[in-house]
């Protein structure tokens, strides 16, 4: 049975906004929580971007529910020996209900120190390495490593959870999908595509956990809910690897001028037709996808929380 999450946008709330949020998803029946791991915005109109570690400590405090990054990249913003810390002291606030989602990144946030900016290949490499430094930090022991991308000399953690932190592996291609399949617990996709899915179960994955997430922008009046979703998030439009080479707001603001308000009319779940909203998280339930996560677009987050809990999720409650 697919469950239902709701999906944090720190790129568009400040922190106190998503505590509450979390407090709304909560009581409005979600299951559980993903939080975007960002150090810009897209683009200035979304206008925030908090560190997520600390907004994750806020949310063990908040609220009971699981709470996994969506994604965090742990390559060249982040060493991978403190995305471990981080991780393993979020799950031991969180009494273990945290998992790491992680993925190969966005110029946009790693290229803040001036690095160059790999290939995906050389990305893949990295995110692989990166998984296994985590992966050997989790288990308490002291921890040397001399690799290709990182060294680490000595680290162990001593905050640690009671079990190691689940490490899911977002992928949109289909190399990135196989090594998700390969190094994951689990697989993160923003598209309900069936055969990434199998992809992903053919390399591995079998038996772990899909999640999937979209965006959406809940409001009474459909084409004023459009414009809202074409004024924050055009950039869920940009074609192929624009979303991972671009490296400042203002350069995707640029590319989102070829974004119109029919587009996003087109290809995203805008307004109160309760049926449109139910069909587009089918969607991703019918390609095998274990949890759907849902954003609401725009600052009528009371408004959609009630329609969901009374519109939408009772409609998954027996499937």
């Amino acid at each position: 049975m697919t469950t239902f999450g709701y999906f944090l946008a720190c790129e568009e709330f400040g922190p106190r906004e998503l505590l509450e949020q979390a407090r709304m998803a909560e009581q409005a029946g979600f299951d559980s929580l993903w939080i975007s791991d960002h150090y810009h915005p897209w683009n200035d109109a979304q206008g925030n971007s908090p560190f997520v570690w600390s907004v994750i400590g806020g949310l063990s405090q908040a609220v009971s529910l699981p709470v996994e990054t969506a994604v965090t990249c742990p390559s060249l913003r982040t060493h991978p020996a403190i995305v471990a810390q981080a991780a393993a002291t979020s799950a031991a606030m969180l009494e273990g209900r945290f998992r790491l989602g992680i993925g190969t990144g966005e110029a946009l946030n790693e290229h803040i120190f001036g690095d160059v900016w790999p290939s995906a290949s050389v990305r893949m490499e990295m995110l692989e390495e990166a998984v296994t430094i985590i992966r050997r930090l989790f288990t308490g022991e002291e921890v040397s490593h001399r690799g290709r991308h990182y060294t680490v000399e000595n680290a162990r953690l001593y905050t640690l959870p009671d079990e190691p932190v689940p490490i899911d592996v977002s992928g949109f291609g289909p190399a990135a999908t196989a090594l998700a399949g390969r190094i994951g617990d689990g697989y993160i996709s923003m598209m309900p595509d069936e055969d990434l899915i199998a992809q992903f179960r053919k390399s591995g994955g079998k038996g772990k956990p899909v999640q999937g997430g979209l965006k959406v922008c809940w409001g009474p009046d459909r084409q004023e809910a459009v414009r809202t979703a074409w004024r924050l998030w055009p950039n869920m439009l940009l074609p192929g690897e624009l979303g991972q080479v671009l490296p400042t707001p203002r350069h995707f603001e640029q590319a989102c001028e070829l974004v119109t308000q029919d587009m996003v009319a087109n290809a995203m779940t805008c307004g109160d037709d309760a049926d449109q909203h139910i069909a587009a998280l089918r969607t991703f339930a019918d390609a095998g996808f274990d949890t759907v996560y849902v954003t609401q677009i725009g600052p009528d987050q009371r408004g959609f929380f009630d329609f969901y809990r009374t519109e939408v999720l009772p409609q998954f409650a027996h499937a």
